[in-house]
């Protein structure tokens, strides 16, 4: 963690610490030394508020958040607020990565109270847990037209011991609020056959069009949006949702959301034109932004999709990854107290490491000049493309390619000797599943048998250390323990990530835990009654409310993935239960897909291929034949989004998916059956027979 926040610091020295240093949690952890007397969420806290007659305050957040840090310099480490908020109330510290279910409930009530949320979200609640008001960052003091956070303490200490009734009133109203968002009911309306397009066509239009993503500042990648304006190409050829999808990458992957010299994506950026970020790097983000450039290079071919893909991995490789498998989940914006240190330069810098020739070209291309491009300094962004470098310079592309990438490693060596920005070492189930996707779908598209076998490695770290006695997923392993109850995310993104990486292995074992996944989520999550997905288990604590997550938001949501999965696995196994499972949460949402398609973006994917079908794609033949190799290779190079692809060599009798079962090798040959839109064509032994079945 960065010096700031490190509860083992010399800034702490001769403070007594509260009772947060014994959590695992780097957030809570960093708040180990607040005079406010923190608990973590548990009975102990609940139960002292019942005892005292105390409101709680819920205090949410996460390590790499910079305004969290913010709050907890100005409020959280003054001893009169700790004063007033020891006195009056219960203190608890969230963790929003390690406890979701808690972030969405008292996300939710804030949003319905002010109509807009984020982090720190601080919500104030009953002994039970039930929120009555709440708001995200506060200043100390009144500021800007918004409350100090001493006087809203104080305001609400006062209504709490005077004005109890309105205390009740407010509880009521989140409450029934909380409650009407999730009795929606399925709908008899029928969805269009061509959701996909139109929801693309309702989207499309937010895109800028000169810096790409959606809208104006602060800009987010919207990964899953984009995913969607790639399959609405796919299906229906309209080149404006292509463009949409390669402005976007082109534009983020030049700009200062993308570390050009290690790596990887910050979460968002301030501006529209994505020079500046937030520069906190999230597991997640880089997860789907690889997934997404990954798609890119598929459907256009353009090599920078894929070495961005590749380079972006190789950061999560090299970085965020423990040395038993498992992913850590972010590195923090800040280092030495100061957002951003870590990945700026100056120009004279550029030039003391760099030489003066090799400084100017660099600095050209990478827009790092005297007065910076961001508080005095710059952030490293591409303004010209080797070619225009090359004009400028009078010097062949490929000179421009071979210095700039010599000068980024001497730029990479040189930064590893900063001080680095803290990086939270939690691994979290849901997260690590993203990323097992995103590798092992990689490792087979770019035949990388290093990310194929990072994701094996995975998988098996999860299976291993992330179950409990029960076989039931846990959902966090920080400092050698797993804990908490997973939630439908982890189920549901862990078993998309088991069953990529059977497509990148045909490894049966991956199949059937996956189907394992799946059967867990019918049992433990999902509302037989109304379709859809709980977000906790129906055994999990009682809390205020049990809350189903339909939407996207930075993350996919686990409904929208639960029913890729549950399709997935109807394909591979001709089970029932997981299609009528899916048809119902489709039924559930439909209304919602119609009308609030960027909300659902992942699911109107799923929509696509239940009403389609998926495309299968059978390779069958000797495994270890060059002819079958090339085509498995050249059918994985393709843009097949909805496509299940499997080989195998059926003269060695080993168990098949179900809808591989039946094919036949041609006797000293392979063979290749395709079956889209739920018909099947004749099988084929060459590329050129092959290649416009699959067009």
């Amino acid at each position: 963690m960065s010096a700031t926040h490190d509860p083992s610091s010399s800034a702490h020295a001769g403070r007594t610490p509260n009772r947060l240093i014994h959590e695992t949690s780097p957030y809570l952890q960093q708040h180990a030394y607040n005079p406010v007397d923190w608990y973590a969420w548990g009975p102990e806290a609940l139960e002292k508020a019942r005892r005292e007659d105390k409101p709680l305050l819920v205090s949410i957040g996460y390590s790499a958040c910079h305004w969290c840090h913010v709050m907890e310099r100005e409020s959280f480490e003054s001893e009169a607020i700790a004063k007033l908020l020891n006195e009056r109330f219960v203190p608890i510290k969230v963790d929003r990565e390690e406890r979701p279910d808690l972030d969405h409930i008292y996300m939710n009530a804030v949003q319905m109270l002010t109509g807009h949320g984020g982090w720190p979200l601080n919500v104030f609640c009953t002994p039970e847990g039930k929120p009555f008001w709440g708001g995200t960052y506060f200043p100390p003091e009144q500021r800007h037209q918004m409350p100090g956070f001493k006087q809203i303490l104080e305001s609400l200490s006062d209504t709490w011991k005077k004005r109890r009734g309105e205390i009740h009133k407010a509880v009521d109203q989140i409450a029934n609020g909380v409650e009407r968002a999730n009795q929606l009911v399925a709908s008899d309306s029928d969805v269009p056959g061509d959701l996909l397009v139109r929801a693309a066509d309702a989207l499309v239009r937010a895109v800028d069009q000169h810096h790409g993503g959606l809208g104006q500042a602060p800009k987010f990648p919207n990964t899953l949006v984009f995913e969607l304006f790639l399959r609405a190409w796919k299906v229906s050829g309209e080149k404006r949702f292509l463009d949409a999808v390669t402005v976007t990458l082109d534009r983020m992957a030049a700009g200062g959301i993308y570390d050009h010299l290690g790596g990887g994506f910050a979460r968002y950026s301030t501006d529209e034109r994505w020079l500046v970020p937030h520069f906190e790097k999230m597991l997640y983000d880089n997860a789907l932004l690889a997934e997404l450039y990954l798609e890119g290079f598929l459907a256009t071919g353009n090599a920078d999709y894929e070495r961005v893909a590749e380079e972006t991995l190789d950061w999560v490789l090299a970085d965020m990854t423990d040395a038993s498998g498992g992913f850590y989940s972010t590195r923090d914006a800040d280092s030495e107290g100061v957002e951003g240190k870590f990945y700026v330069w100056g120009r004279a810098e550029l030039e003391g490491i760099l030489g003066r020739d090799e400084a100017k070209l660099f600095a050209r291309v990478y827009d790092v000049s005297e007065g910076g491009n961001w508080e005095g300094a710059s952030i490293l962004n591409r303004l010209v493309t080797d070619e225009q470098a090359a004009k400028l310079f009078e010097i062949t592309p490929e000179e421009v390619a071979r210095r700039l990438a010599a000068s980024r490693k001497i730029l990479k060596s040189v930064r590893s000797r900063r001080v680095h920005p803290g990086r939270d070492e939690k691994i979290l189930t849901a997260w690590n599943g993203l990323m097992l996707s995103a590798l092992a779908r990689a490792g087979a598209a770019f035949g990388r048998a290093d990310y194929v076998a990072a994701a094996r490695k995975n998988a098996e770290f999860v299976w291993e250390r992330l179950r409990d006695e029960r076989g039931r997923l846990l959902a966090v392993l920080k400092d050698g323990r797993s804990r908490l109850p997973a939630y439908v995310d982890d189920y549901a993104f862990y078993a998309r990530g088991l069953l990529d990486l059977f497509d990148a292995t045909f490894d049966a074992t991956y199949a059937s835990r996956a189907r394992e996944l799946g059967n867990a989520l019918l049992e433990h999550f999902e509302d037989r009654e109304a379709g859809g997905f709980f977000f906790t288990a129906h055994d999990h604590e009682p809390l205020a409310a049990r809350t189903k997550t339909a939407f996207d938001g930075a993350i996919p949501s686990g409904n929208g993935i639960a029913v890729h999965v549950l399709l997935r696995l109807h394909a591979l196994t001709e089970d029932e239960r997981y299609l009528e499972a899916a048809e119902r949460t489709l039924d559930l949402y439909a209304e919602s897909m119609m009308k609030q398609p960027f909300g659902l973006a992942k699911m109107i994917q799923a929509f696509e291929v239940y009403g389609q079908g998926p495309t299968e794609v059978v390779i069958a033949g000797d495994l270890a034949s060059p002819k079958t190799q090339e085509l498995l290779a050249k059918v994985r190079s393709l843009f097949l989004p909805s496509a299940i692809v499997y080989a195998f060599d059926p003269s060695k009798g080993a168990p098949a998916p179900a809808f591989a079962r039946d094919r036949r090798a041609i006797p000293g040959d392979t063979a290749v059956y395709v079956c889209r839109n739920r018909a099947c064509a004749a099988p084929v032994t060459t590329w050129e027979k092959l290649a416009p079945l699959l067009g």
